[in-house]
């Protein structure tokens, strides 16, 4: 077999793969649980007073994130 076949035959198998995944339904049960888990997740009510502004978010190529407030009018990002 030469390299490119074997490229392909590993490119073929992430094909499937992920169409198989594609194929399983998103909620599952664990042995000895009773009730299904699911994607939705309950997240605590938060005082808008305690509330802290919201970041950009905006991720450099270096992982770093942006700390400038959601929306900044500004051109650039700033990172931490």
């Amino acid at each position: 077999m030469s390299k490119m076949d074997g490229l392909r035959a590993m490119r073929e198998a992430r094909f499937r793969e992920a169409a198989y995944r594609a194929t399983r339904p998103t909620t599952f049960t664990e042995p000895g649980d009773q009730r299904a888990r699911s994607a939705e997740v309950q997240l605590p009510a938060v005082n808008q007073a305690d509330a802290t502004p919201a970041l950009c978010g905006h991720r450099a190529i270096s992982g770093r994130t942006c700390t400038r407030a959601h929306g900044h009018a500004s051109k650039s990002h700033r990172y931490s």
